[in-house]
């Protein structure tokens, strides 16, 4: 089975000894980042440092010439990847025998919604989240899809994985985060993450919702949430506190949003690359799901992308809904975390590996090579000689 791992260019530059270390662990291709959002990472091998600090979101490598005299346009990253930073990082890899493939970051960006306020998704409260860009509006969409296009196809990469290519919402991985008091849950999580932008005010109107009664029935959904109660998980507990109609309304507007743009983006990365250039899009089989692994339509996305990258670090639970699609072909790619410290099991990655291949896997994703422990790596390259 066809194994990749997640890197990002400043885990290799500087340090002569890292691709050949990555290429000893069995993987076949490395997943390095082209664009990324703000970070704080360890580099617990590299000779000249431990810690890198990326301050906000940054493509790392020179942006191109289409953005000039945009608004929207994405950010040089700092002293942590200076100039090529992924050019030269996937020439090491290449030299030592790995496939790159690019992996870029889109609808999560918080220097641009402080910039920008107004391209963030807003909740029924009227806050705003900079982090979240808000996926309907027309400018915000042209600078995703542009950004897709270059930071995938950049020189050397032979694919690239898509994050983020969905809204984004609530749920956020934040210095000092303080939002966990109240259990949301699935139901919660999804109406905090509604926008109610005037784009997205004017699209609910188009789905025949009142924009102002469906907000104040939001605020009331979450009441009981608020006091504590407990509520059911699944799409059925966003029905029983929404309402049936009000729900189907915005998961109406919500998900052609999402896919219009997805498939935008992934026809502009395939106008920009040379052919066989592989497009995966990190994904979640239930569309009303927000984050990273934006929701989707198992069938629908199996259709326009060459697979998905399917998070699997609760279990591998959510691969059926794709391998139950059926489409011939598709990459079903079986994300795990191999970094013990944050929640990874590297020692049980051979058994994991096999049961995700019994529910429909193609290939697996180690997260993260640049940020384990030489222990952690070493049991990465026992479990990946034992799944051949």
């Amino acid at each position: 089975m066809k194994a990749s791992t997640f890197v990002y260019p400043w885990d290799v530059n500087g340090d002569p000894a890292a691709a050949e270390r990555i290429a000893g662990l069995g993987v076949r291709q490395v997943t390095l980042a082209s664009a990324y959002h703000s970070t704080r990472a360890l580099t617990p091998r590299h000779p000249r440092h431990r810690i890198v600090t990326a301050e906000h979101a940054a493509v790392l490598y020179p942006p191109g010439t289409r953005w000039e005299g945009r608004t929207l346009r994405p950010y040089a990253a700092g002293e942590w990847a200076p100039g090529d930073a992924f050019g030269e990082a996937a020439e090491a890899l290449a030299a030592a025998g790995l496939e790159v493939h690019t992996w870029v970051v889109l609808a999560h960006n918080s220097r641009m919604g402080a910039e920008h306020p107004s391209t963030s998704v807003v909740n029924a409260y009227g806050d705003r989240y900079p982090w979240a860009p808000c996926i309907a509006q027309r400018a915000t969409r042209e600078y995703l899809v542009d950004l897709a296009a270059e930071a995938a196809v950049r020189p050397g990469a032979r694919g690239t994985e898509l994050e983020s290519l969905g809204w984004y919402g609530l749920s956020h991985l934040h210095a000092h985060d303080k939002t966990a008091g109240v259990g949301l849950g699935d139901a919660g999580q999804y109406l905090m993450s509604l926008c109610f932008c005037e784009t997205c005010r004017d699209g609910y109107a188009g789905v025949g919702l009142d924009p102002d009664s469906l907000t104040a029935a939001v605020r009331d959904a979450l009441e009981p949430l608020w006091r504590g109660e407990t509520v059911d998980e699944g799409w059925p507990a966003i029905e029983k506190l929404l309402g049936a109609e009000l729900a189907a309304g915005t998961r109406e507007w919500r998900d052609g949003i999402a896919r219009s743009l997805q498939e935008s983006a992934v026809t502009a990365v395939r106008a920009a690359a040379p052919e066989g250039f592989q497009v995966l899009l990190h994904a979640d089989p239930m569309t009303y799901h927000c984050g990273a692994n934006p929701g989707v339509d198992p069938t629908h996305i199996l259709g326009v992308a060459d697979g998905v990258v399917v998070p699997c670090a609760g279990g591998p639970g959510l691969l059926p809904a794709f391998a139950q699609a059926g489409v011939t072909g598709a990459v079903l790619a079986a994300n795990f975390g191999v970094v013990s410290g944050m929640g990874g099991s590297p020692v049980t990655l051979a058994e994991d590996a096999g049961r995700a291949a019994e529910l429909g896997a193609t290939e697996i994703r180690l997260y993260h090579a640049g940020l384990a422990s030489d222990a952690d790596l070493v049991a990465v390259r026992e479990a990946l000689t034992a799944v051949g």
